[in-house]
């Protein structure tokens, strides 16, 4: 049985709500997973750790959705983009806005690009929804975002967000070629040759839980050969013509949904984001 420390931060509200032992000392962890806006309201005021994704941008006709904006305040982790841990949020006792992102939505037709995510926050803390992936008729870009949605043919890959993530690969001037989408911890990997997409970028690992969980990924790009575009840490896989089918990001994850093949395996969604949010007590 763990017993309140009254002294220590003590908060309600989240969809899930645990204890884990950190170094030897219990903490109490809230994970806020339901897309929308919601509260955590502090009771004791203290210092709280977080980790804030954004959605995950959805997957265009070719390029990969980008991760959503990742940053995180557990010290000797990351946030996105190659930038350190943050510092921890001091609270008073009061009420703070909790806002979970959606995943983008998948782009529609052969000249859509794939949706952006939604944005994610936390009382100060907010993150940008992951860029939607490239269409092959009109723009050929990727969508900037938290990571940036995979580029096609000429064109490059969407930026990311500093601090939260990287940019979409570039399209390289490849036909029927995605580029992956941008994670939160690489960027998505350009058009490898014709016909052979890139994969999406790698996310980032966080035991803010007490468990050691990939997330952040960015999505496959399209591929119009046999090979089929990967991506990890919630990303969804790239399709590749009359075969594999895309794969949409994981949900509560930010992952990128992967890129789809024209007229048919079309693409895929972003994976919602997530809100968690710990404290020593």
């Amino acid at each position: 049985m763990i017993l309140r420390n009254q002294p220590n931060a003590w908060a309600e509200g989240g969809d899930l709500v645990y204890y884990i032992d950190v170094n030897g000392s219990p903490y109490r962890v809230h994970e806020f997973r339901t897309v929308g806006t919601s509260q955590l309201v502090v009771l004791t005021g203290g210092s709280f750790e977080y980790l804030v994704i954004a959605g995950g941008g959805g997957g265009g006709w070719v390029g990969g959705g980008g991760a959503g904006g990742y940053r995180c305040s557990v010290q000797g982790e990351s946030s996105g983009g190659g930038a350190s841990a943050e510092s921890p949020l001091v609270l008073s006792a009061q009420p703070y806005l909790i806002t979970v992102g959606a995943g983008g939505t998948a782009g529609a037709t052969s000249s859509s690009q794939g949706g952006d995510g939604g944005p994610s926050s936390f009382a100060t803390i907010s993150t940008v929804g992951g860029g939607g992936g490239s269409e092959p008729i009109i723009s050929f870009a990727g969508r900037s975002g938290g990571s940036g949605g995979g580029g096609y043919n000429t064109a490059n890959g969407g930026a990311g967000t500093a601090n939260e993530g990287f940019a979409g690969g570039n399209g390289a001037n490849f036909n029927n070629s995605g580029a992956g989408g941008g994670g939160a911890g690489a960027v998505g990997q350009n058009s490898q040759s014709t016909n052979v997409g890139g994969n999406g970028g790698a996310g980032l690992t966080s035991s803010i839980t007490g468990t050691a969980v990939g997330r952040g990924g960015g999505g496959g790009g399209y591929s119009g050969s046999t090979t089929t575009t990967t991506a990890t840490a919630g990303g969804g896989a790239g399709g590749r013509t009359n075969a594999a089918s895309p794969q949409p990001g994981t949900a509560n994850t930010g992952g990128g949904g992967g890129g789809g093949g024209w007229s048919t395996n079309l693409p895929r969604e972003g994976g919602s984001g997530i809100v968690i949010v710990r404290y020593a007590i």
